[in-house]
């Protein structure tokens, strides 16, 4: 079951990376951000207001626990670490294509791994290093064929912050593993629905001060702010990824490692409607350097089994 729903996971992460993208073209940033947001928040409010003040979700995947600040600050750090890569993710995403942006993050559970080795102590097998070595030769790799659309890795600043989106996704991926870990094995053991629910509304209220005090004094001087459809949509796909995420990894036989790299796997629909809808270029190349990370990734998996 847990596997399912990381794959399904994976399939509305796809979707919504390609509705970012479609959300941010010729759009401002920080306003998109904000609406997802409040859109996201406004999905599991009342979940939350249920769960406080009636029993009808009581025994359901809905439930949502309540707790004070001693729960709530790890939750108010969660959002902080996923905002920063989403603000980070979101100016990359407008300014690349998708079918550059995609491969670069499906390297995450290489940082992730690397991160495990570093903070938990954990050793790589054979495998795993294997998959880690056919990561970092993808990457050089897309970096290469990347020239041939004006982009260099070394000197593009919206390289540097996809890469600093994906990394601190990964610190986020190591930090869900504490926050959903039982007391008794040394994480926090907190409910998901209260960790998906309660991150998003913090996040709205931070890209609500963003907007207010960064965006709104200098918006006539910068990208003008267009509504568009897709901005739901991405809300809407993000919210159910993440709660399948998270119920996936609720399950006691779930597995971290596995689950992050099969959410990984959205690359694969990302990169189909770069392709198909916005009719990116070099696409030979980049499928090459694509197929380099998805067997990267077999060998994680294989090696984590």
């Amino acid at each position: 079951m847990w596997l399912i729903l990381a794959f399904l996971s994976a399939a509305m992460l796809g979707c919504y990376d390609s509705f970012k993208k479609d959300a941010l073209k010729g759009n401002a940033v920080i306003p998109v951000l904000f609406l997802n947001t409040l859109f996201s928040s406004l999905i599991f409010l009342p979940f939350i207001v249920l769960s406080g003040t009636t029993d009808v979700l009581q025994g359901t995947i809905f439930q949502t626990a309540s707790g004070g600040w001693e729960m709530h600050k790890y939750i108010v750090l969660k959002a902080l670490i996923v905002l920063s890569s989403w603000i980070l993710g979101y100016f990359g995403m407008k300014h690349l294509p998708l079918t550059i942006v995609g491969p670069i993050n499906a390297t995450r559970p290489v940082m992730v791994l690397v991160g495990a080795l570093l903070v938990f102590g954990e050793r790589l097998n054979v495998w795993q290093w294997i998959g880690v070595m056919l990561a970092v030769a993808s990457f050089f790799m897309l970096s290469r064929s990347s020239k041939k659309e004006g982009i260099d890795f070394k000197h593009d600043h919206w390289i540097y912050m996809i890469v600093g989106a994906a990394a601190l996704g990964a610190v986020s991926g190591l930090y869900d593993k504490y926050l959903m870990a039982p007391v008794e094995s040394g994480g926090v053991g907190l409910d998901r629905m209260m960790v998906q629910s309660w991150y998003n509304i913090y996040q709205c209220g931070m890209m609500g001060l963003m907007l207010w005090l960064l965006w709104w004094p200098k918006h006539q001087d910068t990208t003008p702010f267009h509504w568009s459809w897709s901005i739901v949509g991405v809300s809407v796909f993000l919210s159910t990824a993440d709660f399948m995420y998270f119920y996936s990894l609720s399950l006691p036989e779930a597995m971290i490692s596995i689950v992050s790299m099969v959410r990984r796997g959205s690359v694969i629909v990302s990169f189909m409607f770069g392709a198909m809808f916005f009719h990116e270029k070099n696409l030979k190349a980049k499928a090459f350097d694509l197929a380099l990370v998805l067997l990267g990734m077999l060998f994680l998996y294989v090696g984590s089994k």
